[in-house]
């Protein structure tokens, strides 16, 4: 239902839910990369956050089991896992 409502939205609702999104990232992540020695609002420090929320996301969506279909013939399969 979220996602069929997403779809709805005008660019510039869109537009403030990905800065709330941002916010929440650097509100999360940037004290982490500040103690790692990052300078405040560089560029390096930017980067350190989008790792950190990248890692965890990927952490996160690890834990859910995935299913994975081959099909084709031996030397050509194609795989898709979900």
């Amino acid at each position: 239902m979220v996602a069929l409502l997403a779809g709805c939205a005008t660019p510039a609702q869109r537009a403030t839910q990905a800065e709330r999104e941002v916010d929440q990232m650097i509100q999360v992540y940037g004290p982490a990369c500040e103690k790692l020695g990052y300078q405040a609002d560089s560029d390096p420090w930017r980067e350190c956050v989008l790792r950190l929320d990248a890692k965890d996301s990927r952490e996160r969506y690890s834990r859910y089991p995935t299913s994975t279909t081959c099909f084709g013939h031996r030397g050509f399969l194609h795989c898709s896992s979900y």
